[in-house]
């Protein structure tokens, strides 16, 4: 039986987009078959993958809506064993137009019940916010894996999206358990990236072991829609997103990469 993850924080700019394309290459490339969901109307998952998004018809939109199949939205990519249900900008009525539907929060979940064991993995990437498009995101989800960004407001908005996930666990999914907490953008050089992986990990009990630095080739890497395992595989960034899979796989890790690279 497969396993969903949806990557959420509600804060912007924790590096969410980036880990869901990248931690969903890095399964695929571990041999696992993947589904990716983009759950955000602004659609950086989509095209990040190399996929235009104003050329998709049918998108998750229409399968939150119901009114397509989730297996007819797929969409196959440059990775073998990485499907992605993409998105676009009619998501952004779906909020809306669910508002007054019966079981609104688990249309993601009914959509998937019928594929999702087709996979070894579900990567959910979801909006930053924690309106209904997060919420059925958490509702289909096994657990929740939380990007924070190495900086100095890294734990603002937590206590509330941890209040969320309680709400939607003891409400509407009571399976739902934390993955792990993910620091992203970490430079070391800064006594700050410290100080927060330290504050981080005294606050949490599953904190990922690896940790994203700042890597220039990571932000480069979707303008050329591509992820960062084929723009530049060699780069520390690439690396990182490897060695988050095998943690999440449970497999030991190999010697410690020296922060830094390209």
């Amino acid at each position: 039986m497969g396993k969903t993850i949806t990557i959420c924080n509600q804060k912007g700019g924790t590096g969410k987009t980036t880990t869901a394309i990248n931690l969903s290459v890095a399964l695929a490339l571990a041999d696992k078959s993947i589904l990716l969901i983009d759950l955000d109307p602004q659609a950086n998952t989509t095209s990040g993958l190399g996929i235009n998004k104003h050329n998709i018809k049918t998108s998750t939109y229409h399968a939150l809506l119901e009114e397509a199949e989730i297996k007819d939205i797929l969409q196959s990519t440059s990775i073998n064993k990485l499907m992605v249900a993409p998105s676009n900008l009619d998501l952004t009525g779906a909020e809306v137009e669910l508002v007054g539907a019966l079981g609104r929060e688990h249309r993601l979940k009914r959509a998937l019940s019928k594929i999702r064991d087709d996979f070894d993995f579900v990567i959910i990437d979801s909006p930053p916010s924690l309106g209904l498009l997060t919420i059925n995101g958490l509702c289909a989800a096994d657990s929740v894996l939380i990007p924070v960004q190495c900086e100095y407001y890294a734990l603002e908005g937590l206590t509330q999206l941890l209040n969320t996930i309680r709400l939607v666990k003891d409400n509407l999914n009571a399976g739902l358990e934390v993955e792990g907490v993910l620091l992203t953008m970490a430079d070391f050089r800064t006594n700050l990236t410290k100080e927060v992986i330290q504050e981080v990990r005294q606050n949490f009990a599953k904190v990922y072991q690896t940790v994203i630095p700042r890597n220039i080739r990571l932000t480069e890497a979707p303008s050329f829609g591509q992820p960062i395992a084929v723009y530049d595989k060699d780069s520390i960034g690439s690396q990182k997103y490897s060695e988050l899979a095998q943690e999440i796989l449970g497999q030991p890790l190999k010697a410690a990469i020296t922060p830094g690279g390209h």
